[in-house]
Formats: C-alpha cells, structure tokens, sequence
C-alpha cells in the first residue's frame, strides 16, 4: 500500500526507478460508489470497489511513476488482508 500526500492510495509491487520516481507495477486502487441518479442515496457507508489500473477510460498501462516527494509512506501487506484476497482473487 502506498499512500501519498493528495490523499491517494495504490495497491501493487513498489520498486525504486530511479532517485526521483518510484514504481508501482500490477497498480489497484479504491473506488467509492458514486450515485447513479442525481438525488438517489447511499447508505451510510458507500460500497468500496477494488479496481485494477488499466480499464479507465484513457487507457493507462499497468503501472505508475510516483514522485518519491509525493510518497507519505509504504505497508507492506498481510496475505490474509482484504485488499490482498481481493486482489487474489480478480487473478484467477
């Protein structure tokens, strides 16, 4: 898990790129569900999707360049974690 100052966090394999920039490889990220009609309402606590880098709209490749300046801190993640089975399990 990388969590970065604009309050951003992305799920993947972190490796130094070079002494600027850092790497995120196999890149998944959190998306709160949204309304679908203007006035309907979400419960209390909005669904919460996990979603791979790559589907969006512009196409990205699955990877990003992260500023190192930009990079609060890392976790390394439990096997067990939610967003790790998750992520499990979109591979199979």
């Amino acid at each position: 898990a990388v969590f970065l100052t604009n309050d951003q966090v992305y799920f993947g394999h972190l490796k130094n790129y070079n002494r600027r920039y850092a790497k995120l490889k196999n890149v998944y990220y959190l998306r709160v569900a949204q309304p679908l009609q203007q006035g309907e309402q979400l419960s209390a606590q909005p669904p919460v999707n996990l979603v791979r880098l790559g589907g969006e709209l512009h196409g990205p490749e699955d990877e990003i360049f992260i500023p190192k300046d930009k990079i609060l801190f890392w976790e390394n993640m439990k096997a067990d974690s939610q967003v790790v089975t998750g992520i499990e399990s979109t591979r199979k």
